[in-house]
């Protein structure tokens, strides 16, 4: 952030007052600007024994395969998230189940949570986000091509769980890659 959205001057990286860690101030009108992290939102749609994933369209992870996610919308819950997300990637509709896994993708500045889904009528396509949608049994998922490690973390919970969603949350960290 270079400029304040306030009223337009440049803004410092600074300690404010009363604060623990450096923000963005604008030192013309006060105002501290604060950085949180995103939300990402996905499901993992199931049908009659098979997870159904999309290979991604868009970068990052082009080709790779993934579960209907993606940020979260100001003025929607995170179920309606979800359900939106599984309708955008994957022309799916779903039966919304329960919050199963948070995982911290702290180097991205994200929190990704995914639910489980179940498809209402079996039917699904591609999205514009999506190359393709197909429907894997869990011993055909991809591994080696799927696109987040967030998404084999889900991925792994959900089938590690046998009375889907009866356990409690899961809260995981993706792992924190090198950056130099």
């Amino acid at each position: 952030m270079n400029f304040c959205s306030r009223c337009g001057q440049p803004v410092t990286h600074e300690v404010p007052p009363g604060d623990n860690r450096p923000r963005h101030v604008c030192r013309a009108c006060g105002q501290v600007h604060y950085e949180n992290p995103r939300i990402v939102v996905g499901c993992v749609p199931e049908h009659q024994g098979t997870i159904l994933l999309c290979r991604r369209a868009i970068e990052p992870r082009h080709g790779y395969w993934t579960v209907p996610a993606g940020f979260m919308e100001i003025g929607e819950t995170l179920g309606e998230a979800a359900i939106r997300e599984t309708w955008e990637e994957a022309e799916a509709t779903v039966e919304l189940g329960t919050l199963f896994v948070v995982v911290d993708v702290v180097q991205a500045r994200q929190v990704h949570v995914f639910f489980r889904g179940v498809l209402r009528d079996g039917r699904f396509g591609a999205g514009d986000e999506t190359l393709e949608s197909r429907l894997f049994t869990p011993e055909a998922i991809p591994w080696q091509e799927i696109a987040f490690p967030s998404v084999t973390i889900a991925l792994q919970e959900y089938l590690r769980d046998p009375k889907r969603g009866e356990g409690p949350v899961h809260l995981a960290s993706a792992p924190r890659l090198r950056l130099a």
